[in-house]
């Protein structure tokens, strides 16, 4: 019988290692493609991007950030985050997966629930509070933004880093960087790591880094295609506001929301006084510049979770959540104080008359719930304008 010598053996254990491991990876890159054509909105790509870097069944990094540029803000923002925050939570998170035995797509899963707020993860909160100004003062970041190609940052070199705002906000040692570029700009930029285990980065996990990269910024370019074209069908191309179709679908939402919460919510309707007479008298264009003045006022003057719209013509929707039918009052007010006082074409005062309905008191169904905001806004429209009335503060035969 022939015996194999011993270098031999090696070499085909090496081999068969290999084999195992490029079956793996090519597993990975199909299972990870699959997932990522199940959607096209960006946070739910971004969410299959970071998990497939960080699952045990994918990269295994222990975290991966992903930051994305603003360029109407000059800014690069942490976009998403996933994993750990310290050793205490990577044990936490760990022995979960390891108890209800999750698979790369269980874990995938787990972004519905982190969305709807049933999971909070602190990684993922701290990464999206940071923003950097696009500028040479913020060191790292923004040079690692010109690279086409990306950084292994090791140890040695990280040292010599460690006074940049970045990495030791972070806490980076060895860490992998790659920017994204889309249609030849930068768009942003990926970066792994393995803070808890501190296992060192090899050649390979670099190779198959790069490769998944690549298939990253194709599904990335692809969403923010399609959130764009969404966004422009949701929007008023005159004022930027969310158009009448989002309002619509919004209310939907935050009907089904409030219902299942045992939740209360508020909606205004908003309509400018003697706006036709302006418009007859000074022409549309001025009223288009006039309507968009306004439209900056409302963004200003209502509040960051609300939801404002133009629902056509010189009127417009409001949705308060979370918001009872006295705080949106009050917040009526405030809004009709600040048209009433704000020069709008360097020296011209509008007015304007708004109509409040609250949910569940004035109707539980959509239709309802409307009707009563306008029947309370052309209440104000025929009694003299200028006012905040509210839905059941009107007579009955209205």
């Amino acid at each position: 019988m022939l015996s194999i010598n011993l270098p031999m053996e090696n070499e085909i254990k090496r081999l068969k290692e290999e084999l195992e491991k490029a079956r793996s990876h090519l597993y990975i890159f199909y299972e990870l493609t699959k997932a990522m054509r199940t959607t096209l909105h960006l946070e739910e790509i971004a969410y299959i991007i970071l998990t497939g870097l960080t699952a045990h069944q994918g990269l295994s990094f222990n975290r991966a950030m992903l930051f994305l540029t603003d360029n109407t803000t000059n800014t690069i923002k942490g976009f998403m985050g996933v994993g750990p925050m310290d050793n205490q939570e990577a044990t936490e998170i760990w022995q979960s997966i390891e108890e209800e035995k999750k698979g790369l797509y269980e874990l995938i899963k787990t972004y519905h629930r982190i969305k709807e707020g049933k999971v909070k993860l602190k990684f993922m909160d701290f990464i999206r509070s940071l923003s950097f100004s696009l500028s040479k003062e913020n060191g790292f970041i923004f040079q690692s933004l010109c690279k086409k190609e990306t950084l292994h940052i090791k140890k040695d070199d990280a040292k010599k880093l460690k006074d940049d705002f970045l990495v030791r906000l972070l806490q980076l040692e060895e860490f992998l960087l790659a920017p994204l570029w889309i249609e030849g700009r930068s768009a942003g930029l990926i970066i792994v790591d393995n803070y808890v285990t501190r296992k060192p980065i090899a050649e390979e996990d670099v190779r198959i880094f790069n490769m998944f990269i690549e298939q990253s910024i194709g599904a990335i370019k692809n969403s923010q295609s399609f959130e764009d074209t969404l966004l422009k069908a949701q929007t008023d191309p005159l004022t930027g506001l969310w158009n009448y179709g989002y309002f619509q679908r919004q209310i939907d939402a935050s009907i089904k929301a409030a219902k299942s919460k045992n939740q209360s919510f508020s909606i205004m309707m908003l309509d400018l006084d003697n706006f036709k007479k302006f418009n007859d008298t000074c022409g549309h264009i001025q009223g288009n510049l006039a309507l968009q003045e306004i439209s900056k006022i409302l963004k200003d003057t209502c509040r960051k979770i609300d939801t404002l719209c133009r629902y056509g013509g010189e009127e417009f929707s409001l949705l308060l959540p979370h918001t009872s039918k006295e705080e949106a009052h009050l917040l009526g007010e405030r809004i009709r104080k600040c048209i009433e006082t704000t020069p709008v074409l360097d020296n011209r005062l509008f007015t304007i008359s708004i109509g409040i309905s609250s949910f569940p008191q004035d109707g539980q169904d959509k239709e309802t719930f409307i009707r009563k905001a306008d029947q309370a806004l052309y209440y104000a429209k025929r009694n003299g304008k200028n006012q905040v009335i509210l839905a059941d503060s009107i007579p009955q035969a209205i």
